[in-house]
């Protein structure tokens, strides 16, 4: 039997089967579609690479061809200079301080430790030896790194070449394109430096180029700056600190944060195992030690020389712009690299800042104590606004045209400043007129120590604080007080006074001089004292007789003889230093009478040389001058002011400071205890120190702490006892002064130094035939008319001396 047929199942089959072809040629048409797209996308990246790489290669010819800014040539790359700060050294070849635009110095590559070699390139390039200016290895792993896995901690890709590149000639700002021109540039250069420099060359170069933050470049300024030592003595660890500092100058500053410069510091040391540098067990060693910084600033404005370093810039300067360089140019104190070198000797410029910093933070101490509630000034505001109007605040306001009360107002608005105290220095909110008077209320000093036969320098402080104090008080005119009496002494026995003789201890009134009458510091009056006493006790009323005897004018030349240069008051009060005179000056005065009567210039600069270490100058020492005074008379004053120390104002250079060997010295004090003076010397190193506040109306109240004795003499004493504690100056504790004749000296040493009343005596002056002043002038006078005078024929006076006491 025939089964019908379903129409509606063989309609349903070739349905499915339409569908099922419609869907394969739509898939197939997908596929297409797909193949279509990727094709279309592979084709853009392919056109967007190729057009990247033509603009690559267009920017790159541009930067060659220098449409970006000239690259210099393998010419200019040979002879690449880094500007070098000028290096003022002591005589002992210890760094004082540096002239600089940046501070930057350069070593050689046998100076640097092995330690910062290994650390360098194990951390900054550790494929450094392999590469040629360019680590295409690095550069591809920062590319993957960062632009395809936007990881920004896979650093930079630069290698040391192309570091210095940067260092040496700085990126322009070209907006956007300032990074890859820069690059390109950066590459190009290096290549270029691989050319000419071998690897140690470069490292070498790297590292004298190197910024380490705190305006310093180098690894010599950063090993003195961290730990005070030179580059070749660094340690692992040390080396390592150095290192991490240049991946962030602040960041890993290791005084500022030293919890992140020791973290860096072990990472760099990682980076030294990895590299094979470095055992692990060294390592885990090395990473267990403090930082261990020895900070050391040394600039221009801080180190041990700062005032110094200001002293002799005027005359470098000028040596500077008068003189050519071999490429034609005149000399650049401050990019040159030039070597200074000095007298000075850095041991005994340490004891002087040392001796200086630790009294006058004592002193001033007891000062504030002293006026402690009251004002030093009392009602003089005059004081105040002097030393308002001397500031630069004040000067600038004035230049911009503010009135009186507009200054006034500005001074007296709160302003956030830094105060120096001897504590530290004090931030705070304060006026600038609070200010001027803080710094008004602190005493300053001035401190130079000088050999007495050569000139030569050997010590030189100028201030408390050069950051904050630029006066210089070793060059500043003061009252010298009572340290001009040797003057005085000396004159008088140059005009034929005796020393064997008593002068009266009364007080007088000098009618001539409107009725001016001078007093001495204890009130006591009456008697008779000799030479050699009233000079070491300080006695005012005799030094200014000697002086009315032996004549003012006289007093005047002879100080001439000696090197004064200062123009003196024709006045009594010269005998008690009323006169303004330099320290420098007077420790030059005192030297002249160590000489005999000599007088030598002081002097500090020995030679000059280029960053290479050749000679340009060598500077003429000077030479004393022959002396116009009898060498027998300086011997009596040096003699009488070994008395001074050893039975006077002085006595605690020995009872205090246990000062050994031969010593002498004066401390002086002006009216109102405004200045204090000490000059103290060996037979061969002259030492003073001035102390004061900057206004002659701030002092201490009382003699008791106004004197020199207290105010100056412990600074030189301080000096001289850590001299005598180094044995590198040991010898000066053998020196000995040039003794009068013995029967001199025996006749000083046995006269009473004060009597209540002269005994009626015979005359020395008359049978030793010491001539009076008159009479010396007189003969003076024949001379300069070419007659001899008859009692040129006379004997010398020891001689004479020396006969009476003779054994027969």
């Amino acid at each position: 039997m025939i089964k019908p047929i379903n129409f509606a199942g063989l309609s349903n089959i070739m349905t499915q089967k339409n569908l099922k072809s419609s869907t394969a040629k739509n898939g197939l048409a997908k596929k297409r579609n797909t193949g279509m797209k990727k094709f279309r996308w592979l084709s853009f990246l392919m056109k967007l690479f190729a057009l990247g790489a033509i603009s690559l290669a267009l920017l790159f010819i541009s930067v060659y061809l220098g449409i970006f800014g000239r690259i210099p040539s393998v010419e200019e790359l040979n002879l690449v200079k880094t500007p070098l700060a000028t290096e003022v050294f002591s005589a002992d070849g210890r760094l004082l301080g540096r002239y600089y635009v940046e501070n930057r110095s350069d070593v050689k590559y046998e100076e640097i430790s092995p330690n910062v070699i290994n650390a360098l390139v194990a951390t900054e390039d550790s494929r450094f030896y392999e590469h040629r200016g360019i680590d295409e290895v690095a550069l591809m792993r920062v590319f993957i790194k960062s632009i395809l896995m936007m990881d920004r901690q896979s650093g930079g890709g630069s290698t040391l070449s192309q570091q210095i590149a940067k260092n040496l000639y700085p990126r322009p700002d070209l907006g956007i394109f300032t990074l890859p021109v820069s690059k390109i540039r950066e590459g190009i250069i290096a290549y270029r430096l691989e050319k000419i420099y071998s690897k140690e060359e470069i490292l070498t170069m790297y590292l004298n180029t190197v910024p380490f933050g705190e305006n310093i470049f180098g690894i010599e300024v950063a090993s003195e700056r961290f730990f005070s030592k030179g580059p070749g003595e660094l340690t692992v660890p040390e080396a390592a600190v150095l290192v991490g500092i240049l991946k962030a100058n602040q960041l890993f500053n290791p005084r500022i944060h030293p919890d992140r410069s020791l973290e860096r510091r072990n990472v760099v040391i990682d980076r030294m195992v990895a590299n094979g540098y470095l055992e692990e067990s060294e390592a885990e060693k090395y990473k267990q030690a403090p930082l261990g910084l020895n900070y050391r600033l040394i600039t221009y404005n801080q180190g041990p020389a700062p005032y110094l370093l200001e002293h002799l810039r005027p005359e470098l300067t000028a040596w500077c712009r008068s003189n050519v360089k071999p490429d034609g140019e005149l000399y650049n104190l401050y990019t040159d690299g030039l070597k200074i070198i000095t007298t000075i000797d850095y041991n005994l410029q340490s004891y002087a800042n040392q001796s200086v910093s630790e009294h006058m933070k004592k002193l001033q101490g007891v000062f504030d104590e002293h006026w402690k509630g009251r004002e030093p000034w009392g009602k003089d505001q005059a004081v105040v606004e002097r030393a308002m109007r001397r500031t630069e605040r004040y000067t600038a306001a004035k230049a911009a045209g503010m009135s009186e009360e507009e200054i006034r107002a500005e001074f007296e608005a709160p302003v956030d400043a830094t105060l120096f105290t001897w504590d530290g220095l004090k931030a705070e909110k304060t006026t600038p007129l609070d200010s001027v008077k803080h710094y008004l209320k602190l005493l300053k000093a001035g401190f130079m120590a000088m050999e007495a036969n050569s000139g030569q320098v050997k010590a030189w402080v100028g201030g408390i604080d050069f950051r904050f104090f630029k006066y210089d008080y070793v060059k500043a005119p003061r009252q010298v007080g009572s340290t001009f009496k040797p003057v005085v002494y000396l004159a008088a026995l140059e005009e034929g006074l005796s020393p064997f003789d008593y002068y009266s201890n009364e007080k007088k009134v000098y009618h001539d001089y409107q009725d001016w009458s001078p007093t001495n510091s204890n009130g006591e009056y009456g008697g008779y004292y000799t030479m050699k006493a009233a000079l070491s006790r300080s006695i005012n009323t005799v030094s200014v007789d000697v002086l009315m005897r032996t004549g003012v004018r006289n007093v005047i030349r002879t100080a001439c003889d000696l090197g004064m240069t200062s123009e003196l008051p024709e006045y009594p009060s010269l005998a008690l230093g009323a006169a303004t005179v330099s320290l420098q000056e007077m420790v030059k005065t005192y030297a002249a009478i160590v000489n005999g009567g000599a007088p030598v210039e002081p002097h500090i600069l020995m030679r000059i040389e280029d960053r290479n270490g050749t000679v340009l100058h060598e500077f003429t020492e000077p030479v004393a001058d022959g002396s116009r005074i009898d060498p027998g008379n300086t011997k009596l004053v040096i003699e009488m002011l070994r008395g001074v120390v050893e039975e006077g104002t002085a006595r605690s250079i020995r009872s205090v400071y246990q000062v050994s060997g031969d010593f002498a010295g004066k401390t002086g004090t002006t009216q109102d205890h405004a200045d204090g003076w000490f000059i103290g010397f060996t037979p061969t190193l002259v030492a003073g120190c001035w102390v004061g506040a900057d206004d002659p109306a701030i002092h201490f109240r009382t003699i008791t702490y106004g004197q020199g004795a207290y105010m100056a003499l412990p600074v030189v004493g301080g000096f001289y006892q850590r001299l005598n504690n180094d044995r590198k100056f040991a010898y000066m504790r053998l020196q000995e002064f040039e003794r009068p004749d013995s029967l001199v000296m025996n006749e000083l040493y046995a006269m009473e130094p004060w009597v209540e009343q002269i005994r009626p005596s015979f005359d020395l002056r008359e049978i030793f035939g010491i001539r009076k002043g008159q009479d010396k002038q007189e003969d003076e006078t024949l001379r300069q008319r070419g007659e001899t005078s008859p009692k040129d024929d006379k004997e010398p006076v020891w001689e004479k001396i020396r006969k009476i006491f003779k054994k027969k």
